[in-house]
């Protein structure tokens, strides 16, 4: 087939230092790119794109970089164990649309005390800008800004550049909306709250044709006036995920292609279907190679609404990537209409999509391939062809917009009050050092608003943090990037405060709370020096650690050839009665854990024939019961699975079983069960690589512990990969979000987006009427207690959900604990809280009932403790 053509840590100090320099100077050297004619810098930094940068912005974020970090952390952050950047992360994965011919208009602008006009943000000039009306009786906000494209075309960001010369005018409180026609603008496509800084922003939302975007500023970042300014407005196109869609089955389905390779290889058409990117359709090069374009069709068997089609490479090495291409259809398979979608790809290995502009009722799908991406030769392959269509809510599910949240949320935490705590590192949209502080920011999920905060009183920068919910509804954090120590966030006083530092410094580390009431934690050796990261808990009534010599991490560790730099990260505890906790994974061995004098850890065998699935996640489904899916052999760089285990616990006895296999493989996917014991799957990547977003998987998938199968959900609107999270909320949605958090590159997402699961949407997408819990629930209840609650009509079961806090594809907060309840009529039940603090473990629950449907109500916040 055609080919491609001093002492010791002093030295390895000073090593370190080297590559840290080089690594800073690439990625310094990456950090701008011209944008059409004029001389518009742009960072890469943001989601889908890229963002605006001033060199001076550069130049101090660069300065602020320039402490050398703690070994751990610089070999964290730049050796072969936590690369570098990827280059193919430097690059944008949406591309910037061509503004000729654009038009810009606003509410109000400056034409009096200053050239403050609309059409600034469209010149290519920071120095120029668009500002609301300032001299003589300034316009209050809101202020709105709305571009003209003067044509249909996918958008799925807006880059915002804030003027350079002043702050006045930065936007705070944002919303987005679009058009196609100028007059339906429906609801906003995205919202949030943005840093009061001149970096670049890249405001996301799901991909869509429109031709008029708007930006609406709600207030002034700083507060300092009723002022809204832009120095320049910058569109993204279709970044590879349309939306509302969902994978269509291929069931039945057949491929051919105008050549394909039969002689050398097996190079059919066929492979585009079969689920295995190793196989793939390559065109004809034995002999005489056939001359491009090449293309291959899909034959769906039956008529079907399709709006995107989703090409992943060959993976084993680059011939025939495909470049230039145009996308067609037909029903009968003969006559093809004008393109609906056509465009030039990437030279790389992620999987491209290309979306439609409009849905198209079609049999028959043809890719036509014009050029090969890298000039190597007359070459088509591909690895896998998917095609993605409308989705139906009653079954996958809709995604609302994207929020913009003022850092990447890569720790999330849901609080009583609708509210929900992230945090990322000491800097939005980066990590590394020691630096004592840590950006966070709470979302109102009523309003939708994000407030932000830096917590520098605890003396703790929180990246890569272990996290346990306590008992008392606290949240317990420690480690990562400052190594030792540990710091509490209280919801009821909205504080930080700092508690005793752990005996072993750690990062990556997993955490539980215990039967007990005290807080588990083991492994962690990303930071604070390698190996010897041995069990200690902590205690609330005397703020102090106690270490458990009897629980080596050595012995929960997988066989990452990193170990164990990368073996005892993100461990899966559960846990259970009497203080002791199963750890589940990610090794394939799972082991109990006793954490009673000087503890002790002994096999539990292993997890069925699963091996070892680092970045992969177990979620308690029911009461003795877990799910445990995805993951790979290694951290990173390595295949990861489509198999999904169930484990079941009675007493010391654990039993695992294969369940269903996802349809999709995944690590660094998040997982989080639901009310009804159903369990939903987000994101994730085919092949684990951090900080890219190559191989990303965007259809969530949800695993019915009934029939043991995984069901396609809507396609997710971001790529969700290394260092995102997700969360069951009160009422029954699911928040997805983060990524990146990797400084200048690409796959930065400082944004999410709440699922609305199918459980609660209608056919048409409106909401199905739910049932209401009206009384009869306590702030506080002890194990064993009984309930009397009222509803608002019949309902058939309740259940309790720990509130959760989710970071690195690991919960280990959540459990999912059905109550028995009788019916006392008149709406009213009793409802019985589980005795064994092993089965309810201590803690802040949200209370749902459930129809006879399986309708969740929206949930009611209880402490049992």
């Amino acid at each position: 087939m055609p080919r491609d053509c001093t002492s010791k840590s002093q030295e390895v100090s000073l090593k370190s230092r080297r590559f840290l320099a080089r690594s800073r100077a690439l990625r310094r050297s990456h950090l701008h790119i011209a944008l059409g004619a004029g001389s518009l810098l742009v960072g890469l930094t943001t989601l889908f794109g890229v963002g605006i940068a001033s060199p001076a912005a550069a130049d101090r974020t660069a300065q602020s970089r320039s402490a050398p970090p703690p070994f751990e952390q610089q070999r964290a952050m730049t050796s072969p164990h936590h690369p570098a950047v990827p280059a193919s992360a430097m690059e944008p994965s949406a591309p910037v649309l061509d503004r000729t011919g654009w038009t810009a208009s606003a509410s109000s602008e400056e034409t009096g005390g200053e050239n403050g006009r609309a059409a600034n943000v469209l010149d290519g000039n920071n120095a120029t800008f668009w500002h609301s009306k300032w001299s003589g009786t300034a316009t209050r906000p809101p202020h709105t800004i709305t571009l003209d494209m003067h044509r249909t075309a996918v958008v799925s960001a807006l880059v915002y550049q804030p003027r350079t010369g002043n702050a006045n005018g930065r936007i705070g409180e944002y919303s987005i909306s679009v058009s196609k026609d100028g007059q339906d603008w429906g609801s906003p496509v995205a919202s949030g709250t943005l840093a009061d800084d001149v970096g670049a922003k890249t405001l996301g939302f799901a991909p869509q044709g429109a031709r008029f975007v708007r930006l609406t500023a709600q207030t002034e970042a700083g507060g300092r006036g009723p002022w809204a300014a832009a120095a320049e407005l910058n569109l993204l196109g279709d970044p590879g995920s349309p939306e509302a869609t969902v994978d269509l089955a291929r069931t039945g389905w057949t491929a051919t292609a105008s050549s394909e390779e039969t002689g050398g290889e097996n190079g059919r058409a066929a492979n585009v279907l079969d689920g295995d990117p190793d196989t793939f359709w390559h065109s004809r090069w034995s002999g005489t190679a056939a001359p491009l374009p090449h293309s291959i069709t899909v034959d769906m068997k039956r008529t079907a609404d399709v709006s995107a089609l989703s090409y992943q490479p060959r993976r084993d090495r680059a011939n025939g990537r495909a470049g230039s291409y145009t996308v067609t259809t037909s029903t009968d398979g003969t006559t093809f209409g004008e393109p609906v979608a056509k465009g030039t790809w990437k030279d790389d290995e992620t999987v491209k999509t290309a979306t439609f502009t409009r849905t198209e009722k079609a049999r028959y799908v043809r890719l036509t391939v014009t050029t090969e991406a890298g000039g190597r030769g007359p070459w088509t392959s591909a690895g896998e062809i998917r095609l993605s269509g409308p989705a139906d809510p009653a079954v996958h599910g809709s995604w609302g917009r994207i929020i913009g949240f003022p850092l990447v949320p890569v720790a999330t935490a849901v609080l009583p009050g609708d509210k929900m705590l992230a945090w990322s590192a000491y800097a939005v949209d980066n990590f590394g050092g020691s630096n004592g502080f840590t950006q966070t920011a709470i979302l109102d999920l009523k309003t939708g608003k994000v407030t932000q905060r830096r917590v520098d009183n605890t003396g703790h920068d929180m990246f890569c943090p272990g996290i346990a919910m306590l008992a008392d509804g606290r949240v317990l954090v420690t480690g990562g990037s400052n190594a030792e120590k540990a710091s509490i966030y209280d919801p009821a006083t909205d504080e930080w405060t700092e508690t005793t530092d752990m005996n072993i410094p750690r990062g990556y580390q997993a955490m539980t709370l215990l039967s007990t009431g005290d807080a588990f934690v083991l492994g962690g050796s990303w930071s604070g020096g390698e190996g010897g990261k041995d069990g200690e808990v902590w205690s609330p009534d005397t703020e102090t650690w106690r270490k458990l010599p009897g629980v080596p991490a050595d012995r929960a560790m997988t066989a990452d050839p990193d170990s164990p730099y990368r073996a005892d990260n993100h461990m899966w505890l559960h846990a259970t009665s009497g203080g002791k906790v199963l750890q589940v994974g990610p090794s394939k061995q799972m082991n109990w854990i006793t954490t009673t004098g000087d503890g002790s850890l002994t096999s539990a065998g292993n997890r069925a024939d699963s091996g070892d699935a680092m970045n992969g996640n177990a979620v308690p489904y029911d009461v003795g019961k877990l799910l445990t899916l995805g993951g790979a052999p290694a951290y990173e760089k390595s295949d990861a699975t489509r198999r999904a285990y169930t484990v079941s616990v009675s007493g010391d006895k654990v039993e695992a079983a294969r369940t269903g296999d996802m349809e999709q493989a995944r690590g660094f996917s998040n997982s989080v069960v639901l009310p009804d014991g159903k369990v939903a799957v987000f994101g994730g990547q085919s092949h684990v690589v951090p900080f890219s977003d190559a191989t990303a998987v965007m259809t969530p998938e949800l695993w019915d512990p009934a029939t043991g199968e995984f069901t396609p959900l809507a396609t997710m609107a971001v790529p969700r990969n290394y260092h995102s999270v997700a969360n069951l909320l009160p009422d029954g949605r699911i928040f997805s979000g983060g990524g990146g958090l990797c400084g200048g590159c690409d796959t930065n997402h400082p944004d999410g987006a709440v699922f609305t699961p199918p459980y609660l949407l209608d056919e048409d997408g409106s909401p199905k009427p739910r049932p209401a819990i009206t009384g009869g629930v306590p702030p506080r209840s002890a194990p064993g207690s009984t309930l009397t609650v009222t509803t608002d009509k019949p309902v058939k079961s309740f259940v309790l959900m720990r509130a959760a806090a989710a970071t690195h594809s690991t919960d280990n907060d959540q459990r999912r604990v059905p109550l028995e309840s009788t019916a006392t009529g008149d709406g009213t039940y009793r409802v019985t809280v589980p005795s064994d603090p092993g089965v309810v473990l201590p803690g802040n629950y949200m209370l749902f009932a459930l129809d006879a449907d399986g309708v969740p109500s929206e949930s009611r916040f209880l402490t049992v403790s």
